[in-house]
C-alpha cells in the first residue's frame, strides 16, 4: 500500500512543523526520501514479484541470502538480512515447513546452525528472481543506465561510511547518556 500522501505534501508539512528549528534540511530530505523510497520499493516488490511465490520481503531476503551465500550460519543470515534472529526464527519455520529451506547443526559448533535452501528452494530463487530483477528495473525506470549506476554508488557510500563509522559515532553519543532499556526491558550486551 502506497503511502497516504503524496511525496510533495509531506515534504511542505514537514517545512511547516520544523518552522525555524536549526537542522541540516539536506541531510533530512535525504534520509526522509531514501526511507521512503525503501518503503515504496519493498511495497511494490510484495505486490507484484513477490505475491505469486506468496512471499514476504524477510523471507525473500533471507531466501536471497541463503541462496547467495550457499550455506550460511543463521546468525550471519540474521545480518546480512538486517532483522533479529527472532525474526529469522519465525521466518525459517515458515520457510522450512513451505519445503524451501533446510536447517542443520554446525559440524564444529553444536550451538551453531547452518542454512541451506533445498533443491525446491532453488528451484524457485532460480524461477522467481528474473521476475523480480524485471521489477527492480521498472523501479529504477525513470532513471537512464548512467543515473542508476550513480545511485548505486551513492548508496553504497552511505552503506560504506555507516560500516567503517558508525559503531565509533553510536558509541560517543552513547558514552555520556545511558542507554534507555529496550521495549522489551532488556539492555544491550556491552
Amino acid at each position: 500500500m502506497p503511502a497516504h500522501y503524496p511525496l510533495s505534501a509531506t515534504e511542505e508539512a514537514v517545512s511547516r512543523r520544523l518552522g525555524s528549528i536549526p537542522v541540516n534540511r539536506e541531510a533530512l530530505v535525504a534520509v526522509s526520501n531514501l526511507h521512503r523510497a525503501a518503503s515504496a520499493v519493498r511495497q511494490h516488490l510484495e505486490n507484484s514479484a513477490l505475491r505469486a511465490a506468496d512471499l514476504t520481503w524477510s523471507a525473500f531476503v533471507v531466501l536471497w541470502v541463503v541462496w547467495i551465500w550457499e550455506e550460511i550460519e543463521t546468525r550471519h543470515t540474521a545480518a546480512e538480512a538486517g532483522i533479529s534472529k527472532g525474526t529469522l526464527t519465525g521466518i525459517i519455520k515458515t520457510l522450512e515447513s513451505r519445503g524451501l529451506i533446510e536447517r542443520r547443526q554446525h559440524p564444529d559448533d553444536r550451538r551453531l546452525a547452518l542454512l541451506r535452501l533445498t533443491p525446491e528452494g532453488l528451484a524457485l530463487m532460480e524461477d522467481l528472481f528474473p521476475a523480480f530483477n524485471a521489477e527492480e528495473a521498472f523501479v529504477v525506470d525513470s532513471l537512464g543506465g548512467e543515473e542508476a549506476l550513480h545511485l548505486a554508488d551513492t548508496l553504497r557510500r552511505i552503506i560504506t561510511h555507516l560500516e567503517e563509522k558508525g559503531e565509533a559515532r553510536r558509541e560517543s553519543l552513547r558514552r555520556d547518556t545511558p542507554v534507555p532499556p529496550r521495549r522489551g526491558g532488556r539492555r544491550r550486551a556491552t
